[in-house]
C-alpha cells in the first residue's frame, strides 16, 4: 500500500487533545429572530458558544449561538429532556433574514382564519 499523505504524522503520546463538533438532532421549541429555545436529549453548558444548523422550510442557515439557560424540561422513559435556551451570536445578514421571513410566516399562517372546505354529507 502506497503512503498518500503529503507531510509525515508525528506520534503525540497524548499530549494533544480536541474538540469535535458533531451535529445532534433537536427539537426548536420556538424561535425568534434573536434567539431559540431548544430540546435536546443532553444538556448544553451555560455561556458556552455552538453552532447551530436550523432547517427553515426550504432553508437552513447555521448560526452561533450562547447557551443563556439550561434546564431539566421533561422526563421520558429511556431518558430526559432539556430545555435550552440560546442567544444568537452575530449572526449573518443572510441568517437573520432567513429566519425573519420564517418566523413572520409562521406568525401569519398562526393568524390565518381557518380554511373553509366546501362539502356535502352523502345519503345513504
Amino acid at each position: 500500500m502506497t503512503n498518500t499523505r503529503d507531510s509525515e504524522r508525528v506520534p503525540t503520546a497524548g499530549q494533544v487533545t480536541g474538540e469535535v463538533t458533531v451535529y445532534e438532532p433537536m427539537t426548536i421549541l420556538d424561535l425568534s429572530d434573536r434567539g431559540a429555545q431548544v430540546e435536546t436529549k443532553f444538556p448544553l453548558h451555560l455561556d458556552s458558544l455552538h453552532e447551530f444548523r436550523l432547517s427553515l422550510g426550504d432553508r437552513s442557515v447555521v448560526v452561533k449561538g450562547r447557551i443563556a439557560h439550561c434546564q431539566i424540561g421533561e422526563l421520558q422513559e429511556g431518558g430526559i429532556l432539556y430545555r435550552t435556551g440560546i442567544e444568537f451570536v452575530e449572526p449573518s445578514d443572510h441568517a437573520v433574514a432567513a429566519i425573519h421571513a420564517f418566523v413572520e410566516a409562521l406568525k401569519f399562517a398562526a393568524s390565518a382564519p381557518p380554511a373553509i372546505v366546501e362539502a356535502e354529507i352523502a345519503e345513504e
